[in-house]
């Protein structure tokens, strides 16, 4: 523990010089005690659990209503019965009632919401000439002269503990002593990635670019014109009456917005073909100067793109891998803490970066406590959910009631959190209660690939694919946090076994194994 506060205090109470005053051109950092995870039972909040329960009931309206649809169809039947018992009217009858179980099963298909594929995904690996060393990092950081001995030093500290390993991906660009952001690189940086995902995910899957009608691109902080999603059409000559759309500044949070909102397009647009594409640009988001709490990004964020390609149509559940269970999103904007824990702003000398607060570990638990408590219901075993409740409802009572945390090693086999750093991933694995095995997928993607961003939970599902773990019915849960602050989850179930797909990142291609 005292490693961690060791590596997370200083940067992020750096306070800089003073330019008036006795104490003129001091340097100055205070250093606090970095917050953890709140306790998620504590303070649960019942609203949270009203809104889980509400989805539930929503979900299941549909299935409901037919059981009432039969017995009042049946009671009809009876009463022609009845009246017609002249044995000529049978035919009639039996015509009769076919229709109207033909049109009750018509309304009830077009009524029920349509199930969302994931037919498969594609995750860009760069070329080796990009890895970058640990070691090789910070040799060309102080090489480019932009960085002074303190910030050179939190760099090196914060690599040492981060997690992250000796092969990820950055542009060399961004160690030019002359550097500054460009949209030029933005946008080489972001064609490289997203081009190379998604004709990827086009040979695995043999869909041509003409069948895409809905298409998403999100990338947090590289918003161009015309649009990202506009070089991902013009790249690919896609139709041109495609529904594009373009997320920007949602942070690491922003691919499963982008898979929320695709599913919804797929319900306007049934029988179609959705193409999400999640991104972040390396280069745009440096920072060159010595704020040691936008210093963050620099150690953390690496080169990667995923592709997803979605149906609703009921014909290609035969070929989808998974298929979308629950997806619930949770917005802590209305606070100010939250809202300001992650913000890409200027230093005073004009020089652009993302700004970590100190409270980025504390809002960001309570993102996720609110998160995980609307989802429970949705997904939890009923046993769970009665544990949890009658628990809750004791601890009303009894102030030293000791609290229950639900099992939510019941409801998943597989757990993909976004590879942020090993910090956040220790106090999720702390606080869930769970094992190695459930956390592997999330740290082998920080060794390998750093942290991509939005992509980064497909990195992780494409390890679980290329190790062979994802069985038939097995069930997904992606987690993933971003600025906002936000806290979304998405929970896919496996339709049949997946086997080790011939195109992933984790596969070496000449030796058939995983790296």
């Amino acid at each position: 523990m005292a490693r961690e506060q060791e590596q997370f205090s200083a940067e992020i109470e750096n306070r800089g010089s003073e330019n008036f005053g006795p104490n003129g051109g001091s340097f100055f950092v205070s250093v606090k005690v970095r917050q953890h995870l709140p306790d998620f039972l504590g303070s649960v909040n019942l609203k949270y659990v009203k809104l889980g329960y509400s989805y539930l009931i929503s979900h299941r309206l549909y299935f409901l209503i037919v059981p009432v649809l039969i017995v009042l169809c049946s009671a009809e039947i009876g009463k022609l019965k009845d009246l017609f018992p002249n044995p000529k009217c049978e035919l009639t009858d039996a015509l009769f009632i076919l229709g109207l179980l033909g049109f009750i099963l018509y309304i009830f298909l077009d009524l029920a919401p349509r199930s969302t594929y994931l037919v498969d995904f594609a995750c860009y690996r760069p070329p080796d000439e990009l890895k970058i060393s640990k070691e090789e990092f910070i040799e060309l950081a102080r090489n480019s002269g932009n960085f002074n001995d303190a910030a050179i030093d939190f760099h090196k500290r914060v690599l040492k503990s981060s997690g992250i390993g000796q092969e990820t991906y950055m542009p060399r660009v961004v160690f030019r002593p002359d550097y500054t952001i460009s949209l030029k690189d933005g946008r080489e940086e972001a064609a490289m990635v997203m081009f190379g995902a998604i004709n990827d995910l086009f040979r695995a899957t043999k869909i041509r670019p003409k069948d895409i009608r809905i298409l998403v691109v999100n990338c947090g902080v590289l918003n161009t014109t015309p649009s990202l999603s506009s070089m991902v059409i013009n790249h690919f000559k896609l139709r041109p009456n495609i529904q594009s759309f373009n997320l920007g500044g949602m942070g690491c949070a922003a691919g499963i917005i982008a898979i929320d909102l695709a599913k919804d397009l797929l319900n306007a647009y049934p029988g179609t073909y959705a193409l999400v594409v999640s991104t972040e640009a390396v280069c745009y988001t440096w920072y060159k100067g010595n704020d040691l709490d936008m210093l963050l990004s620099n150690c953390f964020f690496r080169m990667g793109a995923a592709a997803m390609l979605l149906s609703s149509s009921r014909l290609d559940r035969w070929r989808a891998k998974y298929e979308l269970k629950q997806l619930v999103r949770t917005h802590k904007g209305m606070d100010e803490r939250s809202f300001e824990s992650i913000h890409l702003k200027e230093d005073a000398k004009g020089t652009q970066g993302v700004s970590v607060s100190k409270d980025v570990v504390e809002v960001g638990g309570h993102a996720l406590k609110a998160n995980i408590t609307t989802l429970g219901p949705l997904v939890l075993p009923v046993s769970e959910q009665f544990h949890f409740l009658t628990n809750l409802l004791f601890r009303k009572k009894k102030t030293n009631y000791k609290p229950y945390i639900p099992d939510y090693k019941l409801a998943f086999e597989h757990v993909c959190v976004l590879a942020t750093s090993n910090k956040v991933l220790d106090e999720i694995q702390k606080n869930l209660e769970l094992t190695e095995e459930y956390m592997e997928a999330s740290r082998k993607t920080l060794e390998r690939f750093g942290n991509t961003s939005s992509s980064s939970v497909w990195y992780e599902l494409a390890y679980l694919e290329a190790t062979s773990k994802i069985k038939r019915g097995d069930r997904v849960w992606q987690l993933a946090f971003g600025s906002g602050f936000k806290c979304n989850s998405v929970v896919w179930k496996a339709l049949n076994n997946v086997g080790r797909p011939k195109q992933n990142p984790w596969l070496d291609e000449d030796k058939d194994e995983c790296l």
